[in-house]
């Protein structure tokens, strides 16, 4: 903000990345008695950091205020180059943020009564992020400066740009930015810890190579120490795809989330083929109608965000802004597959028996 025409080379990027994985990694391994506090924090965190914004934004509003119809109903179909189907690909980064809720579930083991705890954390963590996601998102849109001058934000980062036009200042517009990356710290070290619980339970059950090794719980610090490395470790290699490619690497960002939806498609499916006998047991859960008919919409949203996230961002469309997200997705299915008829198939007996969860 303060040098606009400064641009960070990607060898940069890429240690400023290394030193919140680092930063997470040592948090999660020997701060795991704190994670609950460190969850409080993140919540009061967020929920005063999206008040300052909006009452910030609000107030100066330095690029002018816009009229309540702009600020609900405008959106411009000419920068994108997808007409009518811009309003599809806006969607983008709001299935992003809801991408990962299932992950919650990572988290069973070491929740106490998790057959009840564990589906209302996902249940209510969609109408949580939809309320404080208006508060965040109307005053920005309120105020947003010329569309055209911000696509063409230095280092092509919207939000800083949004933030230091409308408040007037760098110091104000850094102030703000503070906010929001620390709250990308939490992200990171709560992507982590589930990341790495998810990679022990697999461990556990036999389904994932060495899984002697990442099973294995450290009885000093309580934690699967050699299952967050691994996960820092693959974050790290990922990392390095920027160096060399960013198409690649947005490709397996938009898989992340592919991926994870699959993950979510394929029980609510089985469920479904199965006449949801399982699920009817459960202690937390909805009637049969509403149940079935939310199963439904979440397999056709599924369906819809996997091949929404398979599409390029703008138009026409290059070798360096294709979207390459389904070519690596049917690589790491075609991986998994493979893997599972070597050896899974074998070993892999599906997870310990639970009392509804």
């Amino acid at each position: 903000m303060y040098h606009p025409d400064f641009a960070a080379e990607p060898w940069q990027l890429l240690l400023i990345f290394y030193a919140i994985l680092l930063v997470s990694f040592v948090i999660c391994t020997f701060g795991n008695r704190f994670l609950p506090m460190v969850d409080t924090i993140c919540a009061a965190w967020t929920a005063l950091s999206i008040f300052i914004i909006c009452i910030a934004l609000s107030v100066k509003a330095a690029s002018g205020r816009h009229s309540a119809s702009y600020t609900l109903g405008n959106y411009d179909k000419s920068l994108s180059g997808w007409g009518g189907f811009t309003f599809f690909i806006g969607l983008l980064p709001a299935a992003y943020t809801f991408s990962a809720i299932g992950m919650i579930s990572a988290m069973a083991e070491e929740v106490h009564d998790p057959t009840i705890k564990v589906p209302q954390a996902i249940a209510l963590s969609v109408p949580v992020l939809w309320v404080f996601g208006l508060f965040f998102v109307i005053p920005i849109c309120a105020t947003l400066p010329p569309l055209a001058d911000i696509t063409e934000a230095p280092g092509a980062q919207a939000l800083p740009y949004i933030f230091n036009t409308v408040i007037g200042s760098p110091g104000g517009g850094l102030g703000l930015m503070f906010l929001v990356l620390a709250i990308t710290l939490f992200c990171s070290i709560s992507i982590t810890v589930a990341a790495s619980r998810t990679t022990w339970a697999f461990a556990r059950d036999d389904a994932i190579p060495l899984s002697r090794v990442w099973s294995q719980v450290s009885l000093g610090l309580g934690v699967p120490v050699f299952a967050l490395a691994l996960v820092t470790i693959v974050q790290m290699l990922l990392g390095l795809i920027n160096l060399g490619s960013t198409s690649a690497f947005t490709a397996f960002i938009s898989v992340g989330v592919q991926a994870l939806q699959v993950s979510y498609g394929i029980p609510i499916a089985l469920s479904l083929f199965h006449k949801r006998t399982q699920v009817s047991q459960a202690r937390w859960k909805l009637s049969s109608t509403i149940g079935t008919a939310a199963n439904v919409v979440a397999l056709c949203w599924i369906v819809f965000e996997v091949v929404l996230f398979s599409m390029p961002t703008a138009l026409p469309v290059d070798k360096t802004t294709m979207n390459y997200a389904s070519v690596v997705l049917v690589g790491f299915m075609a991986i998994a597959a493979l893997w599972y008829v070597i050896y899974a198939r074998k070993a892999y007996k599906g997870p310990p028996a639970t009392d509804g969860l």
